[in-house]
This record gives structure tokens, sequence and C-alpha cells, in this order.
């Protein structure tokens, strides 16, 4: 994230380290790192949640898919429903006088 050398660390150990006093600088290095774990759950907790929220997304847009899906299995579970009635009909057909069933074109 940052792009902070070693260097640039210990410019910053030196100066706080002038600024706070080797009495302090102990205490307020604890209270940094605290805020700066507190932080950073934080954002990870952020992270953990929008992540969630993607995969709900996610799944709500494939169920979406899925019931068009379903919607075309119901078509076609209508046709063979169809188709299979046609059948049936073809089937109470009389038959034809040489005492064949009639086929499809009546001959």
């Amino acid at each position: 994230m940052f792009d902070v050398g070693f260097w640039e660390l210990c410019l910053v150990g030196v100066i706080s380290l002038l600024v706070i006093g080797p009495e302090r600088l102990p205490r307020a290095a604890r209270i940094a790192g605290f805020w700066i774990g507190k932080t950073r759950a934080v954002v990870a907790s952020v992270k953990a949640e929008i992540k969630e929220e993607l995969r709900e997304e996610e799944i709500r847009q494939s169920l979406r898919e899925q019931s068009g899906i379903d919607e075309v299995q119901h078509l076609i579970d209508e046709s063979a429903a169809a188709g299979q009635e046609i059948k049936d009909s073809l089937k109470q057909l009389p038959p034809a006088e040489d005492g064949e069933p009639a086929d499809r074109h009546g001959r």
C-alpha cells in the first residue's frame, strides 16, 4: 500500500524519539500499534462484507438466469405433452379398409 523502506522507518523512529522522548516512546508505539491493528480489522471486515455482497449478487443473478431456464423447461414439457396427445389421437383413428391402421397421410 505505502512504499516505505527500511531507511524511511528509521527516520520516522529517530524523529519520534526526538519529539516524544525516550520515556513516552514505548507507550506511544503501543498505542499506535493498537490503532493500526484496529484499522486493519475494520478494513478486513469491510472487505469481507463487500465480498459477501458480491457473492450474494452473483447468486441472485444466477437464480434470475435459472428462472429463464425454468420457463424454457416448462415450454419443452408442454410441447412433449402436446406431442403425446397427438400420438394418442392417431392411435384412436379408425383402421383403414384393408385392416391396417391408417398412417399419418391417410393411406
